[in-house]
């Protein structure tokens, strides 16, 4: 399109939505409505991250079990995906890679266990190609979860097929804790690690590459995690095991963050961690707790340091204690968070235990239908928070003491656009061109088309001419829907009322373009 076209459409565009708005405006609004009412509500917020964890190791969630044909595991995947858009959430966080094996055909690694039963059993399908089709026919991103390091759940390296990369390279392995894992400090098992998960990042249109809280494991009473050897060969310039360890966890963050911007620069890079970095006791800069695990410590995994160098675009702490809580307080942890990630582009979302509801574990606040949603409300007190995400989704499903049921109708009952992050996308998309609205039987239909390469997806707006709604877009009250079609159906329109709608094109990165006015 030429230059003076595209500036020609925009001040057209400008000019239209502006008189349009001005004639709303002008509107006598409903008897004792004041400017006040236009103030943004921050339980209808405009952009919010908003998903559920669905884990596939020992079948967690998805798939139920093993064995299931291909139908049956496609079938109980867009159930999830379909619980998503009930609850209006608008992403999905899919475990594809939870013990160096794969949910595609991975040119690394083999067909994980956890399909069929046997590890390199091919499932008959491509379960992460069916994955990625399905969350974005409902628009949800979908984020690729990977484990890094974890090989097995148990002990037995010859359980392994005898072509998996851990049996042709056992000097890469250690055993701790009664599993498998590849030892972090060997750079040629960092190099594989990040192999097998670029080979999904550049095969599949995935939205994010997403890790959770393992890095060294967990520690194990009375038990070492043998690599004193690995240090040996590996270690010169680290005074201790410890900062040498760390390095090669900032050396995973920091060369998958690399390969994946190189690729694919709109994909996200995200890490949920455990959401200790480092009690107070410890370190003057941490957090005020005194929790038995610190990430820094203990799993090697500088996660403060991640967020200061801008290693990874958002940070998910697991902040899976009730507020109140002296060890962990939530209500402590979320604004410490909060502080880590100001005055960088790292987005902040907060793991939710979604699992605990309906438990007394470690704190009898979990019997309280209400935590949850008390969560939430806190949030909204801590700028910085831009969404949430919770574990995991049989926990949502389950609906314990009604607390998913009430977070939903008091949180969620408008749908949210994604947080926008120009830091990867910063173009917005064109405006949609020749908007059109026709009255139908079923209601207002509206029509467009796209005139921007970039654009992924697209927002509907409504405002009430008759009712006099003339407030900014400042929260989601005008906000109908979100799709990536570019035909709409407003079945709730009512007859004899006159409409302004608008529509707006987003990027990869939910940059949003200009809205494009029509009236019905």
């Amino acid at each position: 399109m030429k230059a003076w076209r595209i500036v020609s459409l925009l001040t057209a565009s400008a000019c239209l939505l502006a008189g349009a708005l001005t004639s709303t405006a002008t509107a006598a609004p409903p008897a004792g409505e004041t400017a006040s009412s236009c103030t943004a509500n921050p339980q209808t917020p405009l952009r919010q991250f908003r998903a559920s964890w669905v884990a596939s190791v020992v079948n967690i969630d998805w798939p139920s079990k093993t064995g299931l044909t291909a139908e049956q595991q496609k079938t109980e995947l867009i159930g999830w995906l379909d619980d998503a858009v009930r609850q209006r959430h608008n992403a999905v966080i899919l475990q594809i890679r939870p013990t160096a094996d794969a949910f595609w055909p991975s040119k690394v690694e083999p067909w994980s266990q956890y399909l069929t039963g046997t590890q390199g059993g091919d499932p008959g399908y491509d379960p992460l190609a069916f994955a990625v089709a399905e969350a974005h026919k409902r628009n949800l991103e979908l984020h690729g979860w990977f484990n890094p390091y974890r090989l097995s759940m148990g002990t037995n390296l010859n359980a392994l097929l005898p072509t998996h990369p851990a049996r042709l390279h056992p000097e890469w392995v250690v055993t701790y804790g009664g599993k498998l894992y590849y030892n972090p400090g060997i750079p040629a098992a960092r190099k594989l690690v990040e192999d097998a998960i670029m080979d999904a990042v550049a095969n599949y249109d995935l939205d994010g590459v997403h890790f959770d809280d393992y890095f060294y494991p967990y520690p194990v009473a009375g038990q070492v995690f043998d690599d004193a050897a690995t240090y040996a060969q590996y270690g010169a310039g680290f005074p201790t095991l410890a900062e040498w360890r760390r390095n090669n966890i900032n050396l995973l963050i920091q060369e998958l963050q690399q390969r994946i911007k190189a690729a694919k620069p709109w994909v996200k890079f995200g890490v949920s961690p455990f959401a200790v970095w480092r009690n107070k006791a410890t370190d003057p800069q941490g957090s005020d707790t005194t929790a038995g695990v610190q990430t820094y410590d203990d799993l090697a995994a500088d996660t403060r340091r991640w967020v200061r160098e801008e290693w990874i675009d958002y940070i998910v702490p697991q902040v899976y204690w009730a507020g109140g809580f002296a060890p962990a307080d939530y209500n402590k942890l979320v604004p410490w968070w909060a502080e880590q990630v100001r005055g960088t582009d790292v987005h902040l979302y907060i793991g939710q235990a979604t699992y605990k509801v309906g438990t007394s574990a470690q704190s009898p606040d979990w019997s309280d239908p209400k935590e949850l949603s008390d969560h939430l409300a806190f949030n909204t007190t801590v700028p910085e928070v831009k969404g949430d995400i919770f574990f995991s989704a049989k926990d949502v499903r389950a609906d314990r003491l009604g607390a998913t049921s009430l977070l939903n109708s008091t949180w969620y009952t408008r749908p949210a656009l994604l947080p926008a992050m120009p830091s990867l996308v910063s173009r917005a998309p064109l405006p949609v061109h020749a908007l059109r609205s026709d009255r139908t039987s079923t209601g207002v239909r509206l029509q467009w088309t796209p005139t921007s390469a970039n654009t992924t997806s697209y927002a509907i707006y409504r405002r009430d001419v008759t009712a006099g709604d003339w407030c900014p877009d400042n929260d989601a009250r005008n906000l109908l829907a979100t799709q990536r079609g570019t035909t709409f159906v407003d079945t709730t329109a009512v007859d004899g009322h006159r409409y302004l709608y608008t529509v707006t094109a987003l990027n990869r990165a939910a940059v949003q373009s200009i809205p494009i006015p029509t009236f019905s």
